[in-house]
């Protein structure tokens, strides 16, 4: 599928939007378009109300696939999209990645 079609199941809350946004995500560190994707997938109110697991969201998985990219536009993507979360939501992101401020956040997904 191409980045458009993952983008558009993720965008329309198909069932299988988690797989969608975890398939674009693995391009991210090979395409500069799935990181924009990605980026703006992530300000979407579902993923950010969607949990993976305790707080972790669809949102932040996102957030954290672009850092894992070390690419410098997929970090940009990151960090725009983590300064459009609440601030109750980066406080709690920056405690679970174990980081005092975004731009130390080095996450590895193996």
């Amino acid at each position: 599928m191409s980045n458009a079609e993952l983008a558009r199941m993720v965008e329309s809350e198909h069932p299988y939007r988690g797989r969608a946004l975890f398939e674009l995500s693995d391009r991210v560190p090979r395409d500069d378009d799935a990181a924009t994707r990605v980026g703006m997938l992530s300000r979407l109110t579902s993923l950010r109300r969607a949990r993976l697991f305790d707080r972790v969201s669809l949102a932040w998985s996102a957030i954290i696939a672009l850092l894992a990219a070390e690419t410098p536009h997929a970090r940009a993507e990151a960090y725009a999209a983590f300064a459009d979360l609440s601030e109750e939501e980066r406080r709690d992101m920056l405690d679970y990645l174990e980081v005092g401020t975004i731009e130390e956040a080095h996450p590895r997904i193996t």
